[in-house]
């Protein structure tokens, strides 16, 4: 910042019919930040006495001007007032946070930093007796089948519900987004199944797929009956089913992502387009889709990380079955701790989930940078 000068003086004094610094003290004017002199014009920024302000025209400051005078310490005295004002604030809001953080500390932190140890032991969850095994769990890890075959499951569906979950969730918010006179009833119906647990739904997906349930039934009527089978006692078609039921439970979270995201969309930007001769296609990809980056991003790293960790579905609906062709490493990691007793096995199974998670999360947090950059 910077004092306002003499010639500031003489064209504040001239222009209020002033002739002496004590009418200016009475009427100041602040200094314009686009302008070296003369009458400041309406609506230019000035300089207050705290912040920069934008003004109509000539301005009155406090007392932290004297004469005409905008000083660097005015601003600092001001500042430091504020800062004084807010801290109590901060304070007070102290007594509030720590038992949110403690409790995130005890019941989330420290378990997961101790099972992150434990996957490097022979701890069996009962005992004390346990030693330092070093990468043997790793090791072990990458000669099991089991392991092997729940890391390509796992890749599977995650990028298939993935794609899935924001394919059809584009499509929704497209058609939500238009004039139907029932879209409000539609995007409730539409978001209702996330809502309910993953546990009623692959209850309820479970009993659909019975041999003798509502889908086999459904393909008799229609005379389809090639197509029945035992939808989750076959090995070539079960993983599939779990699929489906995941994207049809989580389709409504990116839904409303991109719905959110069509909000952004000028109207006015697709009715010029439109008279233009740009077609539907063309509009989408040309207009839609660019301003729809920004939410396309959230909406595939959220199904790319809950792809990752599936476990209440497969669980419920195959536990892994037929043989091990459903496995994930988060049913593998279940399976090796609570029924075999393989805690320190289970461990390793966490960790390399947790790994995958977090490496993700770096990769949405640098695609997001770059592009904002």
């Amino acid at each position: 910042m910077r004092p306002v000068t003499s010639r500031h003086h003489n064209a504040a004094i001239q222009s209020n019919g002033a002739t002496d610094a004590t009418h200016l003290w009475r009427k100041p004017y602040l200094l314009p930040l686009e302008q070296n002199e003369g009458t400041p014009a309406p609506g230019a920024q000035f300089v207050s006495c705290l912040s920069v302000v934008r003004v109509p025209g000539p301005a009155v400051c406090g007392s932290a001007m004297t004469a005409g005078l905008i000083t660097d310490s005015a601003v600092q005295d001001g500042t430091a007032k504020l800062s004084r004002r807010r801290r109590p604030q901060t304070l007070w809001a102290l007594p509030f946070l720590v038992p949110a953080g403690a409790f995130i500390c005890f019941i989330v932190l420290i378990p997961a930093v101790q099972a992150g140890a434990y996957a490097f032991t022979n701890w069996d969850g009962l005992t004390n007796d346990w030693k330092f095994t070093g990468l043997s769990n790793f090791e072990r890890m990458l000669g099991d089948p089991l392991a092997r075959s729940a890391v390509a499951h796992t890749v599977l569906l995650t990028l298939v519900t993935a794609a899935g979950i924001n394919v059809f969730g584009v499509l929704l918010a497209l058609v939500l987004n238009s004039k139907i006179k029932t879209k409000g009833l539609m995007r409730v119906v539409f978001f209702a199944p996330v809502i309910v647990t993953p546990v009623v739904v692959a209850t309820l997906w479970k009993f659909i797929y019975q041999p003798d349930g509502p889908l086999n039934t459904l393909l008799n009527a229609v005379g389809l009956q090639n197509l029945t089978r035992a939808w989750l006692g076959d090995d070539a078609v079960a993983l599939g089913a779990v699929t489906i039921t995941i994207m049809w439970q989580f389709t409504g979270v990116a839904m409303v992502i991109y719905l959110a995201g069509l909000q952004n969309v000028p109207d006015e930007l697709i009715e010029a387009a439109h008279l233009d001769g740009a077609g539907p296609f063309r509009r989408f990809f040309s207009i839609i889709l660019p301003e729809l980056r920004p939410a396309a991003t959230i909406a595939i790293m959220l199904t790319l990380l809950a792809g990752v960790k599936t476990f209440d579905q497969v669980w419920i609906m195959t536990a892994g079955g037929p043989g091990d062709s459903t496995h994930t490493l988060s049913t593998a990691q279940y399976q090796a701790t609570f029924v075999f007793g393989d805690f320190s096995y289970g461990a390793a199974f966490a960790v390399v989930i947790s790994v995958i998670a977090i490496a993700l999360a770096v990769v949405q947090q640098w695609v997001v940078r770059k592009k904002e950059a």
